[in-house]
């Protein structure tokens, strides 16, 4: 995140006093670019994408789907998928109108985008029956992850990385575990219990250290948060500012860890470029009042969303609260709040900061 979502001041001494650390729970400004955040994520996903295809041996079949589920496309199904032949050469093809419902067909500008960016029409290439077809060498995996990325992203319109699913698979069908893509989200993976699996992942963790040599809190939070999304600590979405990413639906919810005081904070911008008035501030107020936790509050025209873990004595069940109150809450906040006030969701490309009034809704189950 290129700002700061809360910032401790950089010249702030070591040891200060327990007071001087209020500013840092309710004085929150935050002057964050959320466009460069969702761009670097996109190079991100290409980066591993380009990784990811030079190395797969022969055989072996990718699949990149947008969610229908969490893109609200219902049966329009946007896939993309890459086999890898041999003599090192890479075959992709990509959903073309043939297999896309009325309503969710590439219009004639985005099929003259697809011929743009490299793609053959349906039927072009040997092969490709009614889906575009792309052929290049396996030395050309960056600029094919690449055409994939702003396929996905300018044609078939993923918001982020985050709204994609991934599935690789070897010659036999067999799915086939590899390196995260960013954050999209693979749907190879164990379905355990996370209760169940976080003891035996913080049990790991502190087999045979002593009271004297204990877990760092950032990895700590690092073990819970990769316990509850399913993967594992070292392919956790992590920004250049340091913060988890974690999608909830069109909300995206941040995890930071600090230092001095330990804390870690789950935050998320419901909204941006919305109009703060009074009636926002009345609402955001009432809204805090009925939460079970955490706050919301508007700075520099973005509501955020904030729920506070204190660090010392960390217990690992209050950030797994944390974490499901925030993913279950922005995604819901972000909805009616932009309904009645406009302004932009994270993941809502096509939203307009124009405020509209709307009749009062429940507030659900997370308030």
């Amino acid at each position: 995140m290129t700002a700061d979502h809360p910032s401790a001041p950089a010249d702030e001494p070591a040891g200060a006093a327990p007071e001087q650390y209020e500013s840092i729970l309710l004085d929150e400004p935050s002057t964050a670019d959320l466009r460069a955040k969702v761009t670097e994520a996109w190079r991100e996903f290409a980066r591993a994408l380009a990784d990811r295809l030079h190395g797969l041996p022969a055989g072996t079949q990718l699949e990149l789907t947008l969610d229908p589920t969490a893109s609200g496309t219902g049966d329009a199904v946007y896939s993309i998928s890459v086999e890898v032949g041999e003599e090192g050469r890479l075959s992709a093809r990509a959903v073309g109108n043939a297999t896309l419902p009325q309503g969710y067909r590439l219009d004639r500008a985005a099929v003259a985008d697809m011929i743009a960016l490299g793609w053959s029409p349906p039927g072009v290439v040997e092969g490709s029956g009614d889906q575009f077809g792309l052929d290049c060498a396996t030395e050309e995996s960056v600029r094919l992850a690449a055409v994939l990325s702003r396929t996905l992203r300018d044609v078939y319109g993923a918001p982020h990385p985050a709204f994609l699913v991934y599935l690789v698979y070897d010659a036999e069908g067999e799915p086939l575990p590899v390196e995260p893509l960013g954050t999209a989200r693979s749907e190879f993976g164990p379905d355990r219990g996370v209760a169940t699996d976080l003891d035996e992942a913080l049990a790991a963790t502190t087999t045979g250290r002593t009271d004297d040599d204990v877990l760092a809190l950032e990895d700590r939070v690092r073990t819970v948060v990769s316990t509850m999304l399913r993967s594992k600590s070292d392919q956790l979405q992590v920004d250049s500012d340091g913060d988890i990413n974690i999608r909830a639906g069109s909300a995206m919810v941040f995890v930071r860890v600090r230092d001095n005081p330990p804390l870690v904070d789950v935050f998320s911008p419901v909204l941006t470029e919305v109009e703060p008035t009074e009636r926002l501030y009345v609402k955001l107020s009432e809204l805090t009042n009925r939460m079970p936790i955490g706050r919301l509050y508007c700075a520099d025209d973005t509501v955020w969303a904030s729920i506070p873990v204190f660090g010392r004595n960390f217990q690992p069940t209050h950030l797994m609260l944390a974490v499901q109150v925030m993913t279950g809450l922005a995604d819901e906040l972000d909805d009616r709040l932009h309904g009645e006030f406009g302004g932009k969701r994270f993941f809502g490309e096509g939203d307009k900061p124009s405020p509209r009034a709307q009749p009062e809704h429940r507030t659900g189950m997370y308030l």
